[in-house]
């Protein structure tokens, strides 16, 4: 009955058309009827659809169609109905999926600069590009004043360089004149030279501050905060040297080439320097701020979201995240929930916060702030498998947490040599406990004043072959 509906698609419901043909064809819809219920699928209204259903059903029993086939065909319907478009619209996008599919597979490098040169302000969608180079291991590296243009462009060796422009603050008309200067007279020397050459309207103090957290002069001076600092006086010095002045005082010679001396102050954390690079970029270009918890991930056997969500035998488990979005909703009931949006060091997902997580999280849910997310997997009412949070905790809250009591346990005098310079001279809140084994009995032991005992102290504990026992 339906090969004519379906047969120039192999038998799949390919188009919305056919969505109403089956109808007309199976339960005898007429055609405005047919649209209805297309419409009802493609918005997913489900008061009107349970109308449609029994209609549907009802058709295909009276044109001799058993009614297990029936529901089984309306669930196939309503389940394309969802995500399916109409044939001239279907066919379009279907050219461009190939098309696009094509230039990606034979010339990745060109496909992803194209792709993220329409998206030079949408920080989002350049972290999904972002994300899919590193899946498929394509080198794109950190912004760089000498070898990055204002766009996203291919090298010599099908390498990126993440583009200048698409830092935020940073203009691309005025990024574009500090680049033909690059090109019109050679790489710049050092900051000194940077300055020099280039006019002070092309320089503002947010474009500078966005090019120095995203470590475009990295490759001058690594002290991101140095020179982050000493930008009014940068600006001061771009706009002497218009006027060639030789009493620049921030000036020392060094051969033929001047060097800016500036006083040099302690550098960022890593903590703030990721953070810095986050404001600059809107994500994490160089460094991932879950790799300063490796320890606490492994404590926790923390896994990557891919691997739990694609893991069928897995319905509870362990993973982190770094919060990129939080878009705050209310249900119809006024209960406050949240579709937050996170990265791993495997890609980015997104998960539902309701209230009770939502309130008791909301000072620590910030943008850049890492988590510990206990996760499930639960099958909604609609039959959708969907994974949801039942607990989330701050990672800093996390790893800074006081470990109450540490037990080690000890087999011999040598063993108790050995462990002494790790608790010898520290003050703290841990108390320390010993089990002590020797001529088949056990003795417990514990010393008369606590220690300062943290994760690290227990993974090198651990490392030196003690079995070590905690009690948060």
């Amino acid at each position: 009955m339906l090969e004519d509906v379906l047969k120039e698609t192999y038998g799949v419901i390919i188009y919305q058309e056919q969505v109403m043909q089956i109808a007309q064809t199976l339960s005898n819809f007429s055609a405005s009827k047919a649209d209805i219920l297309r419409k009802a699928m493609g918005k997913k209204k489900s008061a009107e659809m349970e109308r449609q259903k029994k209609d549907f059903i009802s058709g295909a029993i009276n044109n001799n169609i058993s009614k297990d086939q029936a529901i089984y065909i309306f669930q196939l319907v309503e389940k394309f109905a969802q995500y399916g478009f109409n044939k001239s619209h279907a066919a379009a996008y279907a050219m461009i999926a190939y098309q696009t599919a094509y230039l990606k597979t034979h010339y990745p490098t060109f496909f992803f600069c194209a792709s993220m040169n329409t998206e030079l302000s949408n920080t989002d969608k350049l972290n999904l590009f972002y994300e899919e180079l590193k899946r498929l291991r394509l080198k794109i590296y950190p912004p760089n004043i000498n070898y990055s243009s204002a766009e996203f462009l291919p090298n010599k060796k099908n390498e990126i360089y993440y583009a200048l422009s698409a830092i935020k603050a940073v203009g691309y008309e005025s990024i574009s004149k500090i680049i033909a200067e690059r090109e019109k007279d050679g790489l710049f020397k050092n900051l000194s030279d940077f300055l020099t050459r280039n006019e002070s309207k092309n320089l503002n103090k947010l474009q500078l501050e966005g090019l120095i957290k995203a470590g475009a002069f990295d490759c001058f001076d690594n002290n991101r905060r140095k020179l982050f600092e000493n930008v009014p006086e940068l600006i001061k010095l771009s706009k002497s040297s218009e006027t060639h002045s030789d009493n620049l005082n921030l000036f020392k010679d060094d051969q033929d080439t001047k060097v800016i001396d500036l006083a040099d102050i302690k550098k960022w954390k890593e903590s703030e320097l990721i953070e810095k690079e986050f404001e600059s970029l809107g994500f994490f270009v160089s460094e991932h701020p879950l790799k300063n918890y490796k320890r606490v991930l492994t404590d926790l056997k923390a896994i990557d979201y891919s691997e739990f969500k694609n893991n069928s035998k897995l319905n509870t488990g362990v993973v982190s995240g770094t919060l990129m979005k939080l878009q705050e909703k209310k249900t119809a009931k006024g209960t406050p929930y949240a579709i937050a949006k996170f990265t791993d060091l495997s890609q980015m997902f997104e998960l539902f916060i309701f209230s009770e997580n939502l309130v008791e999280n909301r000072e620590f849910l910030k943008v850049g702030n890492s988590f510990i997310i206990n996760v499930k997997k639960e099958v909604t009412r609609d039959g959708n498998d969907r994974i949801n949070i039942s607990r989330i905790f701050y990672i800093d809250n996390f790893s800074s947490k006081i470990i109450k009591e540490v037990s080690i346990e000890l087999s011999n005098e040598k063993e108790v040599a050995n462990i002494s310079k790790y608790l010898a001279n520290k003050s703290g809140n841990t108390e320390v406990r010993f089990k002590y084994l020797k001529e088949n009995k056990i003795c417990n032991f514990k010393l008369s004043n606590p220690r300062k005992i943290d994760y690290d102290d227990i993974k090198r504990l651990k490392a030196e072959g003690f079995r070590v026992n905690i009690k948060d």
